[in-house]
């Protein structure tokens, strides 16, 4: 039977055992990585910043109690509920006569550029170097796609607090 083998067929054959060996070795690597102990399960909210948004319409994208599904690090995650959402225009510092010597103003050469702050609430297991939902580490500075009906932006971790439930303050 390997006298008719020619020597394409174990080149073949190399690389599918190569294949093979990485992917073992990737998986194995994974589960290496969730193994932190688990303090708790529990409630937490998170704030995503995003930066310079255009709108060409006063209607805000973001409304409490809408559903947005969310993409954590280009890894796509769920639907979580919008709890809050601010938004204000865009600010810019300028001088002033104040002691300070700056101040913070609304940036007229931007006319439709907003900054929005929205508020996500999730269940996370608390581990020992943080938060983690659905297998993605939540920590501050972490890149966050929202994605609605009508929209798609990306911004950043902002905050991150967990809510105490009022059936454990009792």
């Amino acid at each position: 039977m390997f006298k008719k083998l020619k020597l394409t067929d174990y080149i073949i054959l190399a690389f599918i055992i190569i294949a093979l060996s990485v992917g073992f070795l990737a998986i194995s690597k994974k589960k290496n990585f969730s193994n932190l102990p688990i303090e708790k399960e529990t409630k937490i909210m998170f704030d995503v910043f995003f930066r310079g948004i255009s709108l060409s319409a006063q209607s805000v994208p973001f409304k409490p109690g809408d559903d947005a599904f969310i993409t954590i690090r280009n890894v796509p995650y769920t639907k979580l509920k919008i709890n809050a959402a601010e938004g204000r225009p865009r600010m810019a510092f300028v001088p002033s006569k104040n002691k300070h010597g700056y101040e913070f103003v609304e940036d007229i050469s931007t006319p439709g550029l907003f900054d929005f702050i929205v508020r996500l609430e999730d269940k996370a297991k608390k581990t020992p170097d943080g938060y983690v939902a659905g297998g993605n580490k939540i920590k501050m500075g972490i890149p966050v796609v929202i994605e609605g009906e009508l929209y798609k932006y990306q911004g950043v971790i902002s905050n991150i607090f967990e809510v105490q439930d009022d059936k454990e303050e009792k």
